[in-house]
């Protein structure tokens, strides 16, 4: 049977997605490798184009003004929707509302966070990702400038509906921009980088606007958030650079000429556009020219950086739009958004119940203070972020040269290993903590334990669904955040009740057994995560060829 041929060669259907040969030990794979001298043997993957102003060929220095843009927008959004938790007593003694009535709004605001995605991913595949976050951030400013004035119930939740669909692309977004600029071997710690502003913007927050409202009204808490948002946007108007690049597919075979400087051996009739799916036959040393790319000898003027608009693209956007909710169909894509959420949940428990515990007898904390106790959530979430990065890119080397130089998703899962320990653990603590008052320093460090926690789960499962389906991410992602968000949005309303009901203790074991049997489930994953990858492979490349008719290959 014929494999199905995109406009950069054939689809190579017996590859496993997601399994990549990313450690050269024997120095026989085509293609670039990386420059360091400690990396020498590691394969650059995705393979760049010839192309300077391919994301993957910019300067570090290029490089991380991208990222840092990536990460302000993501801070400064992220700030805007949480700043509320701290405050929504003030707010229920000025507007009238009833703390149901805020919840109720924040609820909606992060339901809608998810299936905004469905949306502005879809845009941005098909105008561009620069003016996506551009719009996101000045429509964000605009509905703070209005919250302190929505003093109804129906312009409360009517603000937080479209505060979470012009939001949206702070969840799928930014990771797909990561994705866009760094290799395989590198992009955990960028990840790492995200979930760390993502969590530490939603714990900065309370801190921020604790002592905003003390000293000049909660109205001035959306202010102040109005005026960081501002900075945000003129910093990324002027320094972010669009991301969106039309790449083939990693399993995509070659069929045409071979690439200039690439020496063909006699009876190979095929070669793979991104090297690490296939080692050079007949040739024993490394070749390091990029293979199939776009040439383009004159990078874009500082002025061409800023347009506003991609390439210009056939219309796509509706059909774009209902792809993600294909992407149910695959188990590793369906796995990544149920570990997402489900790590989500414990920080969803610990917003419900910091205020009630913290501020109750005997602890008896004032609305700033315990804002201040989320200074430990960001020092975990720092933590965790390093461990899940840093540490975590070093892993997966470690396991691919152990595994013959292949790298499988599955590798990056191991690192769960240690929310084992740090889930049920500091749920006890917090929960059984609280209901024996033992001393506050012992809650807080627990608050961080489960910042940690957070942020390990939100890396590990971005970078698993990126790492199995690289070729359908940018829209995959919209399917992971769905289920997280949707997680999400049901727990928010279960919680206060079930901790009031159950009270402290018993609430608190339940969960830490609950997130025990949660965690627990990576290890299914690594067991049969290949397997299942290797079942769907047929609907993989199914949707990938329907992706590049439609033109989303970046």
């Amino acid at each position: 049977m014929t494999a199905p041929e995109t406009q950069y060669g054939h689809l190579d259907e017996s590859a496993i997605p997601g399994t990549v040969h990313l450690v050269d030990l024997e120095g026989v794979i085509k293609g670039k490798h990386a420059a360091t001298s400690q990396l020498k043997d590691v394969v650059l993957v995705p393979a760049p184009s010839s192309d300077p102003d391919d994301p993957l060929n910019w300067s570090p220095k290029r490089k991380w003004l991208s990222t840092v843009s990536q990460s302000v927008y993501t801070l400064m959004v992220g700030i805007a929707s949480a700043a509320i938790y701290s405050v929504l007593v003030p707010i229920s003694e000025d507007t009238g509302l009833t703390l149901a009535d805020l919840n109720a709004g924040t609820g909606y605001m992060f339901l809608l966070f998810g299936w905004g995605c469905l949306f502005w991913q879809a845009l941005a595949l098909q105008y561009g990702k620069r003016p996506v976050y551009l719009f996101s951030m000045l429509a964000t400013l605009g509905i703070m400038i209005w919250v302190p004035h929505a003093t109804s119930n129906g312009a409360w939740i009517g603000s937080k509906i479209l505060q979470g669909f012009v939001g949206a692309p702070i969840e799928s977004l930014v990771e797909i921009s990561i994705a866009d600029i760094y290799y395989t071997h590198e992009r955990g710690k960028f990840m790492g980088l995200y979930a760390f502003t993502l969590a530490g913007s939603n714990f900065l927050a309370p801190v921020l606007a604790g002592f905003i409202n003390d000293g000049q009204g909660w109205q001035w808490v959306m202010y102040w958030c109005a005026i960081f948002l501002a900075i945000g946007f003129v910093f990324c108007f002027l320094f972010m650079e669009e991301t969106n690049y039309d790449r083939a597919p990693i399993e995509t075979v070659e069929t045409s000429e071979p690439s200039p400087g690439i020496s063909t051996p006699e009876g190979e009739f095929q070669s793979s556009s991104d090297p690490e799916k296939t080692s050079a036959l007949g040739s024993p040393e490394p070749i390091t020219e990029t293979l199939a790319g776009t040439i383009d000898d004159k990078p874009k003027t500082y002025f061409q950086k800023l347009a506003l608009l991609d390439k210009k693209r056939d219309f796509h956007l509706f059909r774009m739009m209902v792809r993600p909710l294909l992407f149910f169909s695959l188990p590793s894509v369906v796995y990544a958004g149920f570990s997402y959420g489900s790590n989500l949940i414990w920080f969803n428990v610990l917003n419900g119940t910091a205020s009630l515990i913290l501020g109750g007898a005997p602890y008896n904390f004032s609305s700033s203070m315990v804002g201040l106790t989320y200074l430990s959530p960001l020092i975990g979430v720092a933590v965790g972020s390093f461990y899940s990065g840093v540490i975590g890119d070093r892993v997966v080397l470690w396991l691919a040269r152990r595994n013959k130089g292949i790298l499988e998703p599955e590798h990056r899962l191991w690192l769960f290993s240690l929310s084992l320990i740090l889930i049920p653990g500091s749920l006890i603590l917090w929960g059984v903590g609280a209901a024996h008052h033992i001393h506050w320093f012992g809650l807080v460090f627990a608050m961080g334990v489960i910042a940690a926690s957070n942020s390990i789960g939100i890396q590990l499962s971005v970078s698993y669904c990126i790492d199995s389906y690289k070729d359908l991410s940018g829209e995959a992602m919209v399917t992971v955040i769905i289920i997280r968000n949707t997680m999400s949005f049901a727990i928010g309303y279960g919680v206060t009740p079930w901790v009031t009901n159950m009270g402290y203790q018993n609430a608190f074991i339940l969960a830490a057994f609950a997130g025990l049997a949660q965690v627990t489930t990576f290890l299914a994953v690594v067991t049969w995560g290949k397997s299942w990858r290797d079942m769907t492979k047929a609907r993989f490349y199914r949707y990938v060829k329907e992706g590049s008719d439609v033109g989303v290959t970046h």
